[in-house]
């Protein structure tokens, strides 16, 4: 069974007996609460009927984008082996899940939540993963300190915040960031939205500042190239849906394609093996184009551009370049040349 699958699997297992009328429900209040964009006046998941949605709707996707951003930090940094996490935010458990199984070194979890009604689901969730480390974690119940109280959150070797900063102020989010920051290594991921992207951003921004190395998505640590308007920076990871999954959406697909905005740094860009950071030349920031004896590729590089890549058959990186996806590393070819990626209707969003 799959990561995905043992994850469905405990979420299915934990909702049983509960009225599928009474999870979708919750799910629309959640998305109509996610689509508005406001700041909310209380905690999202303050009832369990709440917290019982959230882990139908919103668990694989946050565990599926989270797994994919650790996965790109993992590429980057191949001796990276973090021992100990906090994951702040951390719902029904659905970031610690995917960290757990993408870092099998992990030995101690910390699971931050303030709504004791997700903390209860979500322990019984992740007594089902097959990461010790998670299944033995500590749930606390938090709130984001008004001072921004350093001791609140003991330094780790990974923090991570995943979907949490859209939920908060600006000055909470600010606090947030600076607690997140005192970690070795610090993945923020948020929804692949403009909004999304400009949270991200602020935080990046934060993260340089308190003298970390972005390691992921951004091939260097200049400013961003798509932070203008009518753009953004997001990609996406498959989330295969359960029977429980598509009935709590009223979907009909067996899968989405849950579209996120990360940001992944380190502290002193070194990893346990002693080997700095390996941004790629590139990333890949849009949906790759195949066309007959062609591959066109929208490329973030490591000069702080973007730029399309045209990449033909005689080319001896097209047989890979066909099989490069979307938020992957490219390190092959000159520098990307012709006009820059599309927006917003570009086919890959």
């Amino acid at each position: 069974m799959t990561g995905d699958a043992q994850l469905q699997a405990a979420i299915d297992a934990a909702l049983a007996g509960q009225p599928g009328a009474s999870l979708s429900a919750g799910v629309q209040r959640l998305m109509t609460a996610y689509r508005s964009g406001a700041y909310p006046d209380r905690p999202l998941l303050a009832s369990g009927r709440d917290a019982a949605a959230y882990a139908a709707y919103r668990m694989p996707a946050t565990a599926a984008a989270v797994r994919a951003a650790i996965a790109e930090v993992r590429r980057a940094l191949p001796g990276w082996a973090p021992a100990s996490l906090a994951d702040l935010g951390a719902g029904t458990g659905g970031a610690a899940w995917a960290v757990a199984a993408e870092l099998p070194g992990l030995s101690t979890v910390t699971l931050y939540e303030q709504a004791a009604a997700a903390i209860s689901l979500g322990r019984s969730i992740c007594a089902a993963s097959p990461a010790a480390a998670l299944r033995q974690g500590t749930w606390l119940p938090w709130r984001l300190p008004a001072a921004g109280d350093p001791a609140a959150v003991p330094v780790t070797d990974l923090v991570t915040a995943a979907y949490i900063l859209g939920e908060l102020t600006a000055a909470q989010q600010d606090q947030l960031t600076a607690l997140a920051a005192r970690a070795s290594a610090v993945v923020i991921v948020e929804p692949g939205t403009p909004d999304g992207h400009r949270r991200v951003l602020a935080a990046r921004q934060r993260l340089l500042a308190a003298g970390l190395t972005v390691v992921a998505p951004c091939p260097h640590q200049l400013a961003c190239p798509v932070a203008v308007p009518g753009d953004w920076c997001h990609f996406a990871a498959r989330v295969q849906r359960s029977a429980r999954h598509r009935q709590a959406k009223g979907a009909d697909l067996s899968y989405e394609d849950e579209k996120f905005s990360y940001v992944a740094a380190v502290r002193g860009g070194a990893s346990p093996a002693g080997a700095g950071p390996l941004p790629p030349a590139a990333r890949v920031i849009r949906r790759p184009q195949l066309r007959k004896n062609l591959v066109l590729l929208d490329l973030c590089t490591a000069r702080g551009t973007t730029g399309r890549q045209l990449i033909g058959k005689s080319s001896a990186d097209y047989r890979r370049a066909r099989k490069v996806t979307w938020g992957e590393g490219w390190d092959a070819g000159p520098e990307p040349a012709g006009p820059g990626p599309a927006g917003p209707g570009d086919a890959g969003r």
